[in-house]
């Protein structure tokens, strides 16, 4: 099943770890990556306070139901020093976030899990590297990317040559 996820982080050397955990999901069974968007420098979002995020965006093919990847992203942000539950606040600085954004044509409604993503439609952060690898992707209930995208502000972020 095709899956897109979005990958961020602004604590520690975030390129190396975002290419670490890329490399880390592509090896993982039942996962391949298809393509990957540049890395973009964006402005804190929600929690304005603190240093510019690093974002990108994946596509991967999966043999995993949606919670199963959900359960291994959230693995390899354990692995990369992520804890969820210990976030000083929501929206707070992270070493490593990866969100399962849409998963094929699914839309779920699940604990801890909701297809697409909530609020991807929202977030330019998400939208711009998503963009640059699908942006005819339809997002369930929402409409394509690269309209989502037009509709965002998405000034201040940067792609990273």
């Amino acid at each position: 099943m095709p899956a897109w996820i979005a990958l961020g982080g602004n604590q520690g050397d975030v390129l190396a770890t975002l290419d670490a955990a890329v490399a880390a999901i592509d090896a993982s069974d039942g996962v391949r990556v298809l393509a990957r968007s540049r890395n973009y420098r964006t402005p804190a979002w929600g929690r304005t306070d603190q240093p510019d995020f690093i974002n990108a965006a994946l596509a991967v093919e999966s043999t995993h139901p949606a919670p199963g990847l959900l359960a291994l992203l959230l693995d390899i942000e354990r692995r990369f020093g992520r804890v969820r539950e210990n976030d000083a606040a929501r929206w707070g600085p992270r070493p490593l976030d990866l969100d399962l954004l849409v998963f094929g044509d699914q839309s779920l409604q699940l604990p801890g899990l909701e297809l697409p993503h909530p609020r991807l439609h929202e977030r330019a952060f998400v939208l711009v590297p998503l963009a640059e690898i699908a942006p005819g992707l339809v997002v369930p209930g929402r409409g394509r990317v690269d309209e989502l995208l037009a509709r965002v502000d998405a000034s201040g972020i940067q792609a990273i040559p």
